[in-house]
């Protein structure tokens, strides 16, 4: 057939090229064992869109999320791991080799590391898919500079919320932190920056039920969680950052998961079936750390190559 996709052949396959992905694709590579990185279509995953990382080691004044994914890149293209700007559309777990459809390839390998991450969480409010990129956004790093000296509120209370709210502070006029609870859950040290920024207010107890504006978002609607009070709060933007939902899809039914949708290991990142690994946030609900990403894809690594080497012997 003259339509035939081309079929790529690899021992290893890693999908997705975020710090698990990044870090399981230097351990291979230095193994010998030149893995093929589908990066999907979020090069180095959600670390891209983060401004400044100050808390991976080695980089005591903090290092850029893009630089750090790139520094990461180049480190495992260094000792021959490969990377393709590549999407799956399938993967068929059930039969060795491993099965990975794209829309213009079909990859096939012994063994799989999963590290597709997860993506931001949605309120599921009125307005919000319609005012998304109209003053709806998910990443201050990439949208922030579109709110030079405007007013602005940041939906959640852990550290991805005060992060970004704090790096939104170079660009808005004020940033009003909306918490449903009445006390942060981010770390000490982000929640003693964002209460002593003179930029930075607070909403507590409140949730944002309704993003209003045609054209471009205007105000939000409010309500407050102990007294039922509602009100409609005026801003130019609403940045989201509530959490997480693992990019789970294409694997279930086929591995065990729990009943959020993160993918289940073991301590060494065996997934319920032999030679397909997972690693990151795609597997981590709690930590959700660039340190602890890279941790896991090292570990899902060394098992791959442990497993690679038992088929061999």
């Amino acid at each position: 057939m003259a339509n035939e996709k081309e079929t790529v052949k690899r021992d290893l396959i890693i999908l997705g090229s975020g710090p698990a992905g990044l870090s399981a694709a230097i351990y291979a590579a230095r193994a010998e064992l030149n893995p093929l990185v589908l990066t999907g279509m979020t090069l180095h995953g959600q670390v891209s869109t983060t401004d400044t990382i100050e808390n991976y080691p080695g980089f005591p004044e903090g290092v850029g999320g893009t630089e750090l994914g790139q520094l990461f890149q180049t480190q495992a293209e260094r000792f021959g791991a490969e990377f393709e700007m590549d999407y799956a559309t399938s993967v068929d777990l059930s039969r060795k080799p491993i099965v990975i459809e794209s829309y213009g390839k079909r990859y096939e390998c012994k063994s799989l590391i999963i590290t597709t991450g997860a993506d931001p969480r949605k309120l599921g409010i009125p307005g919000e898919k319609e005012s998304t990129g109209k003053g709806v956004s998910y990443c201050g790093t990439c949208d922030g500079w579109f709110f030079k000296g405007k007013d602005i509120v940041v939906v959640g209370g852990g550290d991805s919320a005060l992060e970004e709210g704090l790096f939104l502070t170079r660009f808005a006029n004020t940033v009003t932190i909306i918490h449903r609870r009445d006390e942060l859950r981010a770390g000490a040290i982000l929640r003693k920056r964002a209460l002593e920024n003179p930029k930075i207010k607070f909403i507590w107890d409140t949730v944002v039920t309704e993003i209003m504006g045609e054209d471009a978002v205007t105000a939000v609607k409010l309500k407050n969680v102990k007294t039922g009070e509602e009100k409609v709060h005026q801003t130019d933007g609403i940045f989201i950052f509530i959490g997480n939902i693992p990019n789970s899809d294409l694997f279930k039914g086929q591995v065990e998961m729990d009943a959020t949708g993160y993918v289940v290991t073991n301590g060494l990142m065996e997934t319920s079936i032999p030679g397909v690994f997972a690693a990151g946030e795609i597997t981590d609900p709690h930590f959700r750390q660039v340190i602890t990403s890279a941790g896991m894809g090292a570990v899902a690594a060394i098992q791959a190559t442990h497993y690679l080497e038992n088929l061999e012997a």
